[in-house]
């Protein structure tokens, strides 16, 4: 299953990158009070492992990502497993003038019966929870001051 998202950012690629590509940065934008706990040294690149904690319909979800591809500014890449399920989330950055056309594709891939029909079940609030973290993360740019 695929889901993707994309918003064109009126602020600079750099700025962009750094909101998606560092985990607390991220998890600044998205509002409802989330959290980030690192379970690697290293907080930025690939091989960065962390655990992300959201609120999620008022109850918090924790996670673990792994980031597998960072090629500033142009492409950081985050895979996690949950319930059987593997999440592969790309951000891909395009400048475009002074401004920033970010995609986001998701892929969620399982071999189990079950977690393949709730992720068909899902899918609906899977788009809208990615379509409403593109729409803080471009907020959140263009109220950010320049680097």
């Amino acid at each position: 299953m695929r889901w993707t998202s994309s918003r064109t950012i009126n602020a600079p690629v750099e700025r962009v990158f750094r909101t998606v590509a560092d985990p607390d940065e991220f998890q600044r934008a998205i509002p409802g009070g989330s959290s980030v706990e690192y379970l690697t040294p290293n907080r930025t690149g690939v091989g960065v492992r962390f655990r992300a904690t959201r609120l999620m319909k008022g109850k918090p979800s924790t996670f673990e990502q792994e980031v597998t591809e960072f090629a500033p500014p142009e492409q950081v890449r985050l895979v996690n497993v949950t319930h059987g399920t593997v999440w592969d989330s790309t951000f891909r950055l395009q400048s475009d003038g002074g401004a920033t056309v970010l995609t986001l594709t998701m892929d969620a891939q399982t071999e189990r019966l079950l977690a393949w029909l709730m992720t068909r079940l899902i899918a609906g609030m899977v788009q809208q929870a990615l379509d409403g973290d593109m729409d803080a993360v471009k907020a959140y740019c263009e109220r950010q001051p320049a680097p």
